[in-house]
């Protein structure tokens, strides 16, 4: 099955903190775009068993990614998709995918059953650096953008140690930060609030 953890640690940024980084550490010069589709039950299905449901487009190929809690991390079940299937989930035409199918079936969730609400796009520049990977990202969604510093290791004690090793060095606070399919249901409510 198509499956990975992923450890990961996330700190919100202002734009001073995020040029700041970028100048500081030889990331690509030239950002990779891309944009996840957010999927939900009515009742939010989802979100009440810590998981969530995107598409995401990069470089014109398609993938389906359902993020579960895990002890050690994010449980992450990915399918691929052709743009055609993609746009057929976009438009409500959902196909089930084996490897995501399966995991949504453990919490009794129906792949018809999943309505699309949007999308958020990233602009993305990642940097291998010593033992972990250093991503920054400009995303955009619902009228609003934020700045983001990810750090991926493989392990919890080399991702905190780094992670907050960076944050010490550069005078960054640490900030509550919700991940990306959060902040783009959150910034929903707020429109309708």
């Amino acid at each position: 099955m198509s499956q990975e953890i992923e450890i990961e640690y996330k700190n919100l940024l202002t734009k001073q903190e995020f040029d700041y980084l970028l100048g500081h550490f030889p990331f690509p010069q030239n950002s990779q775009k891309q944009t996840n589709f957010y999927f939900e039950t009515e009742n939010f299905s989802l979100k009440e068993n810590g998981a969530a449901l995107r598409i995401r487009e990069k470089d014109g190929h398609y993938r389906l990614t359902l993020k579960e809690p895990h002890p050690d991390g994010l449980l992450e079940t990915h399918d691929p998709l052709t743009e055609a299937e993609a746009m057929n989930w976009l438009q409500g035409n959902n196909v089930a995918k084996e490897n995501t199918k399966k995991q949504l079936k453990n919490m009794q969730i129906e792949t018809k059953n999943l309505n699309y609400y949007g999308s958020l796009t990233t602009e993305r520049r990642e940097l291998e650096y010593k033992q972990v990977l250093l991503v920054l990202d400009y995303s955009i969604y619902n009228g609003q953008a934020d700045y983001e510093l990810e750090l991926e290791a493989p392990s919890e004690a080399i991702g905190s140690e780094m992670f907050n090793g960076l944050l010490a060095e550069y005078h960054i606070p640490k900030r509550t930060t919700p991940n990306k399919i959060k902040r783009f249901f959150s910034s929903i409510s707020n429109k309708h609030t």
